[in-house]
């Protein structure tokens, strides 16, 4: 069995932290919107938070790595 990489082990830690900017804003903007009532897509909040968190557990991984 060969073990599947994530993509976003693959980022360097410059590119980890520019999409987490990035999601943290879509995520910003859709709240916003949501607020208004113009979202019809909600589940796009909870997978855009999911993302967020998985991209700070690679970049702490890679900084704990790094400082060891």
């Amino acid at each position: 069995m060969s073990k599947k990489t994530n993509p976003i082990n693959e980022l360097a830690p410059a590119e980890l932290t520019a999409k987490l900017t990035e999601n943290r804003e879509k995520l910003l903007q859709l709240r916003l919107r949501k607020q208004t009532g113009q979202v019809e897509k909600t589940h796009e909040l909870r997978s855009l938070r999911k993302d967020i968190a998985r991209l700070e557990t690679a970049r702490n991984a890679k900084s704990k790595k790094a400082a060891a």
